[in-house]
């Protein structure tokens, strides 16, 4: 029962569980009430996103396609990752992968060029069992 890491808003796959939304804010123009009718998420879990600082840091290196900055925004969102709540988060979901099905999302279009690529990474390391990602 693998967990999945998703595009948020994106159809959801057979069996995929509870979604979770590892977003900053909600999505602009929905109502609450129909955020898990649209599949954007059933949970907002905004502890597993960067800060705001640090999303300001994806998107400049988003827009630049500057490696070394996107690097620099991998290594500022893996330190804030690090602290006591969000590790504790992750070893969690790493822990659940193991006996329920669930997803793991973010809005960006290109997982390669978003923060959950880096969530991939530490649900892995933490011996998750993570969806290969879609080629």
């Amino acid at each position: 029962m693998p967990i999945r890491i998703v595009r948020l808003g994106s159809d959801r796959a057979q069996g995929e569980g509870l979604r979770v939304g590892t977003v900053r804010r909600p999505p602009r123009g929905v109502p609450k009430s129909e955020f898990a009718s649209q599949n954007w998420y059933d949970v907002w879990y905004p502890n597993l996103a960067p800060s705001v600082e640090t999303m300001k840091m994806a998107q400049a290196a988003q827009a630049s396609g500057v490696a070394s900055e996107w690097n620099a925004f991998g290594r500022k969102f893996k330190s804030e990752m690090a602290e006591a709540d969000a590790s504790r988060s992750l070893d969690l979901l790493a822990a659940l992968s193991h006996q329920t099905s669930f997803s793991v999302g973010c809005y960006c279009e290109n997982e390669a060029r978003c923060h959950r690529s880096f969530l991939r990474e530490l649900l892995a390391e933490r011996g998750a069992d993570i969806v290969p990602e879609a080629k």
